[in-house]
């Protein structure tokens, strides 16, 4: 029987800018958010940053963001999981 306190698995949209200065969560972006990783977006190099920068984010492991959706896209759905609707609306809300 599953853990009701593991969450469910979520779907957040994220717009990916590879190639930045640095790697961290910009802010919101429409329903989701933006990611700016100085991975090069080449052989799913930012994709992978892009998973660890949410995962830490998130407080989660990377084990536990995964790309659900548009890997050549920079508009993206990654798959989360361990987190309840709202604690993923909690971590959100700190972002301007």
């Amino acid at each position: 029987m599953p853990d009701p306190r593991a969450g469910a698995t979520l779907i957040l949209h994220v717009k990916v800018v590879p190639g930045a200065s640095r790697d961290r969560v910009a802010g919101r972006y429409g329903d989701g958010v933006k990611v700016q990783t100085s991975a090069p977006p080449e052989a799913g190099k930012a994709n992978a940053a892009v998973t660890k920068i949410l995962a830490q984010f998130l407080s989660l492991r990377p084990s536990q963001v995964e790309l659900a959706s548009a890997p050549a896209n920079p508009r993206k759905q990654f798959r989360i999981s361990g987190l309840t609707p709202p604690q993923l609306a909690e971590k959100l809300a700190t972002l301007t």
